[in-house]
């Protein structure tokens, strides 16, 4: 059994800073690969970053240069830094990990948080 836990979602005004945390618990033998979406209503979910096992990076287009996406082994957390934020960045944002459990490390399984809001407003 493995679980995602995200953190550090809240309210916050345009221009200013939020960080999440995710942190993954359970069964865990290995991670591939762990990152952010979000989900705005009416909006389909969108990668927003990921970072895997090796410590390549990927993000959307609309955050590059305002997100920062890092990972800390030996917690099983990755954490995104948000920067400079936008009212379009409003959403959900959900952890998601490829995991690898010590009853099969030989592949790996999608797990998901259960989302944080994000809200960018004056």
């Amino acid at each position: 059994q493995v679980q995602l836990v995200e953190t550090g979602g809240g309210l916050v005004q345009p221009g200013g800073s939020l960080r999440l945390s995710c942190a993954a618990s359970g069964s865990i033998f290995s991670i591939d690969a762990m990152g952010w979406y979000r989900q705005a209503p009416g909006k389909q979910r969108e990668l927003v970053a990921i970072i895997t096992f090796g410590g390549s990076t990927n993000y959307a287009d609309s955050v590059k240069g305002r997100f920062t996406v890092s990972r800390d082994d030996a917690k099983n957390t990755v954490l995104l830094q948000m920067n400079s934020l936008r009212p379009e960045d409003t959403a959900v944002y959900y952890c998601n990990a490829a995991i690898r459990t010590r009853r099969n490390p030989m592949y790996s399984f999608d797990y998901w948080g259960q989302g944080t809001q994000v809200t960018v407003s004056s």
